[in-house]
C-alpha cells in the first residue's frame, strides 16, 4: 500500500491505441452501472480565471462500484488559446484511490483517457440511435482531437459511414480532419459549410462554443441524430422538438448547456426523453418521428473506469513507474 504508481502519457497512448473494443465495452458497462445506482458521481467543480474567461480547470470526483470498486478524480484543464500556439486545448491527470483505505494508488496522464471515453460515449449512443441497416452520412462540426477520436470510435463500434463532411471555422484544421477521415475510414471526406453539415444523418458537435450558434429555426428531420458532445452549440428551442437523451439528467441540466437553457426556457424537464443507460437497458425508446439529440455532460466515472483498465494493462506490460514509500506514515502510532 506504500507504493504509488505513475502511468506516463506515452504508455497510456500505447494502451488506448489497441483498446477500442475494450473501451467501448467499459463505457457501456459504466453507463449501465450508473443507471443501476452503483456509482457516486457528484457535480463537477469548475475553476475559472477572471483574466482568462475562455479557460477553465474542472475537477470530477467519483466512485464506481462493481468490478472497478475504486475512487477517482479527473483534473482536466481546457485552455482554448493553446490551439493558436499549436498545443492541444486540453490536458489532464487522473488520480485513483483505494476504496478500502482511501489511500492514493496511482496517477495517470489522462488527456487521452478523457478523449477516448468521450469518443466511446458518442459511438455507443450513435450505435444505439442510428439504423441497424444501411449507411449514414456523417458531419463533424469542430475539427479537433475529440472529433478525430470520435471518428475512430464510430468505426470501431461498427457505425456504417457513407461519407464525412467536416466543418470548422479554421479551414486548415477542417482539411486535416477530412484527410484523416479519408485515410482512416476509407470513405469520401470533404469540408463544407455549416448548413450542409446540419443536413447529414449523423451530426457530431465537437467545438469549444460557449453559446448556441445553430439557430432555432434550423430544419431537422425525423430519425436524424445529433451528438451534442460540446453541449452549447444548439439553440434551446431546437431541443424541444427532439428526443433528448442525456448521460445524467441532473448533471446535464446545468452550466448553461443547451438542455439547461431549454429547461430555463420552459421551466420544466419534460422534454428529456431519458438517459443513455436507460436506452441501453431498453427502458427508454426514442420516437422515430423526431430527430434525436444526445447530450453527455461527461461523467467522471467513465474516466475512472477506463483509467482502471489502463492502469491494469500498464502493470501487465511493465509500463508503470512505481514510487516506493510514497505514503509517509503507514502506522497510526
Amino acid at each position: 500500500m506504500t507504493t504509488f504508481s505513475v502511468v506516463p502519457g506515452s504508455v497510456v497512448s500505447g494502451i488506448l491505441a489497441d483498446s477500442h473494443e475494450d473501451v467501448l465495452r467499459i463505457v457501456a458497462q459504466t453507463y449501465l452501472a450508473h443507471e443501476q445506482g452503483m456509482s457516486v458521481n457528484p457535480d463537477s467543480y469548475f475553476l475559472r480565471f477572471p483574466e482568462k474567461p475562455s479557460a477553465r480547470v474542472i475537477a470530477l470526483p467519483c466512485y464506481l462500484g462493481g468490478e472497478v470498486n475504486t475512487i477517482g478524480m479527473k483534473w482536466i484543464a481546457s485552455f482554448p488559446d493553446n490551439i493558436g500556439h499549436g498545443l492541444p486545448r486540453a490536458s489532464a491527470t487522473l488520480l485513483l484511490n483505494d476504496y478500502a483505505t482511501g489511500y492514493p494508488l496511482a496517477c495517470l496522464e489522462a488527456a487521452g483517457i478523457s478523449a477516448a471515453r468521450t469518443a466511446a460515449s458518442a459511438a455507443v449512443a450513435a450505435r444505439e440511435l442510428t439504423p441497424d441497416e444501411g449507411e449514414v452520412s456523417v458531419a463533424v462540426i469542430g475539427a479537433g482531437v475529440i472529433a478525430r477520436t470520435i471518428l475512430d470510435y464510430l468505426k470501431a463500434n461498427d457505425v456504417a459511414i457513407a461519407d464525412v463532411l467536416v466543418h470548422d471555422l479554421d479551414a486548415t484544421s477542417a482539411g486535416h480532419l477530412a484527410q484523416y477521415a479519408t485515410e482512416r475510414l476509407g470513405v469520401r471526406a470533404t469540408t463544407g459549410p455549416l448548413a450542409e453539415a446540419l443536413s447529414r444523418d449523423l451530426v457530431v458537435f465537437a467545438t469549444t462554443a460557449a453559446t448556441p450558434y445553430v439557430p432555432a429555426g434550423t430544419p431537422l428531420r425525423p430519425g436524424q441524430v445529433l451528438l451534442n458532445i460540446s453541449l452549447r452549440d444548439l439553440a434551446p428551442e431546437l431541443l424541444l422538438g427532439c428526443n433528448n437523451i442525456v448521460d445524467d439528467v441532473d448533471h446535464c441540466l446545468k452550466a448553461q448547456t443547451s438542455p439547461h437553457l431549454a429547461e430555463q426556457l420552459t421551466g420544466a424537464r419534460d422534454f428529456i426523453t431519458g438517459t443513455l443507460g436507460g436506452l441501453l437497458e431498453g427502458k427508454v425508446t426514442a420516437d422515430p418521428a423526431k430527430p434525436t439529440v444526445f447530450s453527455p455532460f461527461g461523467l467522471g466515472i467513465l474516466d475512472l473506469a477506463v483509467g482502471h483498465h489502463v492502469l491494469n494493462a500498464a502493470k501487465a506490460r511493465g509500463g508503470v513507474v512505481d514510487i516506493p514509500d510514497f505514503i509517509g506514515e503507514t502506522t497510526r502510532w
